[in-house]
Formats: C-alpha cells, sequence, structure tokens
C-alpha cells in the first residue's frame, strides 16, 4: 500500500484549486476566475481501494491501493503585502514536508517570467516532481509535446502528465502516476478523514468566494471574511452563521454593499445556497462589512485568518 503527501503548486490561477476539488470528489477549496483566491493550505484526503487492473509500473503501484493527502497551496507570485508574504511563504515551505511535488501549469497560457521563476523553485527540491499541464481541453493541442520537452530539458520531471482538471480527462491517469512515487507504508488518516481545516473556515471560504465572483478590479483581492459567531443546527435543523467582510478602505465599502443593500443581499443568498448544500442542513447567514484599513500588513489580523506565519515557526 502506498500512503503520503502531494503538494499541488503552481503559479496563481493555473488551476490547482480545481485539481483539488476534482481529485478528492469534493469541493473543499473555493474557486473563482481571480488570480490568488487560494490564500490558506488546504489538505484533501483521497483514498484508493486496490486493484488488479490494469499493466505497467504505475497500474502495479495502485495495485495494492492507497491513500494520497493533496495540499493546494496559495499560487506562486511576487509578494506585494505581508498578506501574500504569508501566502508564497505557505506554498514554499510545503515543498519541504511532502513526499511527492506535482508542478500544476496552465497548458493554455504561453509560458513567462512566472513560470520560469516557478520552474526554479522546484528544481531544487528533493522530492519527486511530477509535472501537471493542466486546461488541455482549451489549450493549442500541437503545442503541447513541444512544450512538456522544454519543461523535461530544462528542470527534469519524474513524469509529466497532460490533464484537465474541469472535464477530468486524463486525472485516473495522474492519480496512478502520483501514487507511484508515493512510498509504501500504512494510511496516514482514517479512512472517513477529509481535511483538515475546520467548519468555520469553509463558511469563511464560501463566502468570500460569493465577494470574488460578484466584485471587481481590486476590491476581491482587498477583502477577507471573518467568522464572528457560528451556531450549529437547532432542533429544527437551523444553522446560524455570523460574519463579517473586512474592506481595505472606506470607499470599499458601498461598493460591496450596493444600492440599497442589493450586492451585499446577492452575496448573501448565493453563499447561504452554498452553506446549505455544505452542511446539508438550514442555514441563516447574517453579513456585515466593516472597514479596516491596511487589514493586509496586520500580523495579528493575519493570525486571525489562520494564515501560516513564519514568524511563529522560528
Amino acid at each position: 500500500m502506498k500512503a503520503g503527501f502531494v503538494a499541488l503548486v503552481g503559479r496563481p490561477n493555473a488551476g490547482k484549486s480545481t485539481l483539488l476539488n476534482k481529485l478528492v470528489g469534493q469541493k473543499l477549496a473555493i474557486v473563482s476566475d481571480k488570480p490568488q483566491t487560494t490564500r490558506n493550505r488546504i489538505a484533501g484526503v483521497r483514498n484508493y481501494p486496490g486493484s488488479s487492473a490494469g499493466s505497467g509500473p504505475a497500474a502495479a503501484a495502485s495495485a495494492g491501493g492507497g491513500q494520497i493527502v493533496f495540499l493546494d497551496t496559495p499560487g506562486v507570485h511576487k509578494p506585494l503585502h505581508r498578506l501574500n508574504v504569508r501566502m508564497v511563504d505557505a506554498a514554499l515551505d510545503t515543498l519541504r514536508e511532502v513526499d511527492v511535488i506535482a508542478v500544476v501549469v496552465d497548458g493554455s497560457e504561453p509560458a513567462g517570467g512566472g513560470d520560469r521563476f516557478l520552474m526554479d523553485v522546484v528544481r531544487h527540491a528533493k522530492a519527486p516532481r511530477v509535472l501537471v499541464l493542466n486546461k488541455i481541453d482549451i489549450a493549442d493541442k500541437p503545442a503541447l509535446l513541444p512544450r512538456l520537452a522544454e519543461y523535461q530539458q530544462n528542470v527534469g520531471f519524474a513524469d509529466l502528465v497532460p490533464v484537465s482538471a474541469l472535464t477530468g480527462e486524463n486525472i485516473d491517469r495522474l492519480e496512478q502516476v502520483l501514487l507511484s512515487h508515493l512510498p509504501e507504508g500504512d494510511p496516514i488518516y482514517p479512512d472517513d478523514y477529509l481535511t483538515d481545516q475546520p467548519e468555520r473556515f469553509f463558511v469563511a471560504e464560501l463566502v468570500r468566494e460569493q465577494v470574488l465572483q460578484q466584485t471587481r478590479d481590486e476590491l476581491p483581492f482587498s477583502t477577507a471574511v471573518v467568522v464572528d459567531k457560528f451556531e450549529e443546527a437547532d432542533a429544527k435543523g437551523l444553522m446560524r452563521l455570523f460574519c463579517t467582510i473586512l474592506v481595505d478602505r472606506e470607499s470599499q465599502k458601498p461598493i460591496l454593499v450596493g444600492r440599497a443593500g442589493a450586492r451585499i443581499k446577492e452575496i448573501g443568498t448565493a453563499a447561504r445556497k452554498q452553506l446549505e448544500q455544505f452542511f446539508d442542513a438550514r442555514v441563516f447567514l447574517d453579513l456585515h462589512v466593516k472597514v479596516r484599513e491596511g487589514w493586509r500588513e496586520d500580523e495579528r489580523m493575519l493570525d486571525t485568518l489562520g494564515l501560516p506565519s513564519r514568524r511563529k515557526k522560528r
């Protein structure tokens, strides 16, 4: 049996969160078209039963079954705030803690300086590296093979797997490859274990997902969600959740609230539906908007949001 940790690392908007959700079969990470959507490292556990189907080394490696703990990480980018520094630190620190590194690259976009920086980072990692060329459903197919060859020549990967996290194309092949590079061992977590994040985390994230989807420009990057009160379902099956959406400037508050409260109501309605599906319960959701200037530079606030601190690790 194989068991171990696999890091999903890449640039912002490479599709790491969509890939995590597809691999574990459940929505654990929020998804949007905005870069830097993922701010925390999120673990998702997938168990693979033993199988004698197939042939070759990858199939043989997975024949005894296994458990993969996938770690979705924030996108590697140039940090502009302490918030972003912590995000990038979370991604880079993960590289030293895992058994396999899955380097996720957007196959639909041409390689640039950000890709070169990412490759320089992972080139020095000690764990086996697997290149995951994502978004092949919308990529220029003739360009894929030359691009894979270039990455292999410049960095050197244990395997290269083109996939579409959105459609699921070639995901089964990726799972076999990752299992083949894991060490043999007993499961790390029980069979029913899914993630390391508490329920309050998912409340905040599902609200923030709607903020991302319904706002634009700078606003999505300067907002955060804090869960003020979390009440478990009562005798009538109703959960009561109270959250504050933080903004960085006074001028951003009316944009988020909208005319006569229309936008915040739309955000709340959409988030409530997601939360009811997630918790399989009726949800009362109360949202408020609060101005907290400079929160992205406030170490104490970043601690409250659960972002890892290199300062604390020393």
